[in-house]
């Protein structure tokens, strides 16, 4: 005879097992997007033996974002060490591991939450089971999971739920007249796992907040805790409205076009109201065509009516979070499910200059919506004349169809070409989609290697052609158009032309940039791409562009190493050491690496250029476009 807490426990482990068998059909799928840079190409990662040394490089190394999400990548060095090589399977079964455990702890804490709210035992034995499997099975988690390099995410909401679960303990134990430092030492534990994870978990604090606005109510039987708890967080309150008026929003408000972004500060603030309600309209209505995956089509909004549907996506939030406001002692369930989504989305939706849209932004926010909606129902089904047995078997039907819309999603996954075409229907305004799907044509038919020989060049051809004519403000796909043309030896003028008029007129975001390393890279590789017009697609980017020093360097080499054109080199050279200050030693280290090369007469003129900048003087010979 099982306790009560025995068949729960067995109860929440069937259901994290149903979770778990949901993405298994996208198991043998490939690495994507991020998952190169930060796991494929992460040389620390590739581990051959768990040595302290070995373990420490892994545990440290680089990713985009530069920042150390160390616990994630420990777990993927270790992956690679399991496996012997870097198999996405490998990777990605740990991925709907810790998924699975997350819903197995997220059904406990919705126990303590539901209990705390006074909903008898015998509901609670299979509500909160029900809401986590919810949560878990839902499509939306599909990219979250199956997305190997979001364990950042996922592991960063597992730790979360336990922190709050703990604080959930303790604040319940210090109800009753205990002082629950356990279960509070427990929760800060947890928060400093999370925030080894991603950046987004130091909102734990935003996050208990809102239990104590709704579920806990700032109660103790100490009369003074509770007036501690109210002081407290009303300080903490006040103290992040101030940080963020006076530090975060001087440091990331602009009112002009972030650099590699199509949009500013408030265009990204009116953008993210679309944005909010989009995330909120694929979980209500959780159909996989409104999931594409790929979002960088995603217009930002210019105005509060440009487009139209800015300002009531606004007006609908607002009512969305009065109305918790104001329900939050009789509803407490339904405000808090409402709080804890859009604290989740207070940094990602904010005025840092992220993407706008990513669908793992939602792995922990929709904890939020499934208690909100679980609550309306809740309150409909005391209502509603509807038999218990009718009720169970509703929830039943639909959760076997959420779980059959994640298995059907899951199968997209199966392979980067079944992925990227599924996506190319969904989201046929993706520039990224397009090119990666003539892409992996390209690739998979031997790339630049095999030449006129490509069995699959035509069909990259002929998808990159689409995707240069749906999408008029990128350039990645007429680029590659270009490179594969050349090798098919029917390239012409017009295509030269068309990839620079679109050059001079896109706006500069980070992959119109990128677009020209597929020229350079495979001009290195040996395709026969015309000298001259590449020089003036370089020459475009440069004069658009902001780019780096290391850019401007980095082009400077490829024309003088790769193009053998010393003379059109040391414009991007001048550009380099003109983003230097007056007295750095950058312009002398570069015109040593110049003499190292073997070019002494382009170091000599580097020299004078920057012996120029500091008199004031122009050196002869100086560009000056």
């Amino acid at each position: 005879m099982y306790s009560n807490s025995g068949r729960f426990l067995l109860t929440s482990l069937v259901a994290a097992l149903v979770a778990a068998v949901l993405f298994l059909p996208g198991l043998p799928g490939d690495f994507v997007l991020d998952d190169v840079a930060n796991i494929v190409e992460n040389a620390p990662l590739k581990i051959e033996r768990l040595d302290a040394e070995s373990l420490y490089k892994a545990f440290f190394s680089y990713q985009m974002s530069g920042t150390m999400r160390v616990l994630p990548t420990f777990t993927f060095a270790l992956a690679y060490w399991r496996a012997g090589a870097m198999d996405p399977a490998t990777f990605r079964i740990t991925n709907i591991v810790i998924h699975a455990v997350t819903a197995c702890v997220l059904a406990w804490f919705f126990r303590s939450l539901l209990l705390a709210t006074g909903l008898p035992m015998p509901r609670v034995r299979w509500v909160a089971p029900a809401l986590a499997l919810a949560w878990a099975a839902h499509p939306l988690q599909v990219s979250s999971v199956l997305y190997v390099v979001q364990r950042m995410q996922t592991m960063g909401t597992l730790f979360l739920v336990l922190a709050l679960w703990a604080y959930l303990c303790a604040r319940r134990a210090q109800t009753q007249g205990h002082p629950g430092r356990r279960g509070m030492l427990l929760s800060m534990l947890a928060w400093l796992f999370a925030m080894g994870c991603k950046e987004d978990t130091i909102l734990l604090p935003a996050y208990t907040l809102a239990l104590e606005l709704t579920v806990l109510r700032f109660a103790a039987a100490d009369p003074q805790l509770a007036s501690t708890l109210r002081r407290g967080y009303l300080v903490a309150a006040v103290a992040g409205s101030v940080a963020y008026v006076f530090v975060v929003l001087p440091h990331y408000w602009t009112p002009v076009a972030y650099e590699g972004r199509d949009f500013s500060s408030p265009e990204r603030l009116l953008t993210q109201a679309r944005v909010l309600c989009m995330y909120l309209g694929q979980i209500l209505l959780p159909l996989p065509q409104h999931m594409p995956f790929f979002y960088d089509g995603l217009q930002p909004s210019r105005g509060l009516l440009q487009p139209w549907t800015t300002l009531p996506a606004i007006g609908l939030l607002m009512t969305l979070l009065i109305t918790a406001w104001r329900l939050r002692t009789r509803w407490p369930l339904f405000s808090l499910g409402v709080f804890l989504f859009f604290t989740a989305h207070l940094i990602a939706s904010n005025v840092i200059g992220l993407e706008l849209a990513f669908e793992h932004r939602n792995h922990f926010a929709l904890i939020g919506v499934v208690l909100a909606a679980g609550s309306l129902l809740g309150q409909a089904s005391q209502r509603l004349p509807v038999p218990p047995v009718a009720q169970a078997g509703l929830l039943m039907a639909f959760l076997m169809a959420l779980g059959g819309a994640t298995m059907l999603r899951s199968s997209s996954w199966r392979d980067n070409l079944t992925l990227l075409r599924t996506s190319a229907q969904l989201a046929p305004d993706s520039a990224r989609v397009w090119f990666s799907l003539c892409g992996t044509y390209f690739l998979r038919g031997g790339g630049t290697e095999a030449g006129r020989g490509n069995p699959s060049l035509d069909l990259a051809i002929d998808t990159c052609s689409k995707g240069a004519a749906s999408v008029p403000y990128a350039i990645n796909s007429p680029a590659l158009l270009v490179v594969m043309k050349t090798i098919r030896g029917d390239v012409s003028p017009g295509d030269w032309e068309h990839l620079q008029r679109r050059m001079e007129a896109v706006p500069m975001t980070f992959d119109n940039r990128w677009s020209t390393r597929i020229l350079t890279t495979n001009f290195a590789k040996g395709v026969k791409l015309d000298k001259r017009q590449l020089v003036r697609l370089l020459d475009t980017l440069a004069r658009r562009a902001p780019l780096s020093r290391d850019e401007y360097a980095t082009l400077g080499y490829f024309v003088m190493d790769n193009m053998a054109e010393p003379e059109a080199a040391i414009t991007y050279f001048t550009k380099a050491i003109s983003t230097s200050t007056l007295h750095d030693p950058y312009p002398g280290k570069l015109a040593d690496q110049l003499r190292g090369k073997g070019h002494p007469e382009l170091a000599t003129r580097i020299e004078q250029i920057a012996a120029s900048r500091r008199s004031g003087i122009l050196a002869p010979g100086t560009p000056v476009k």
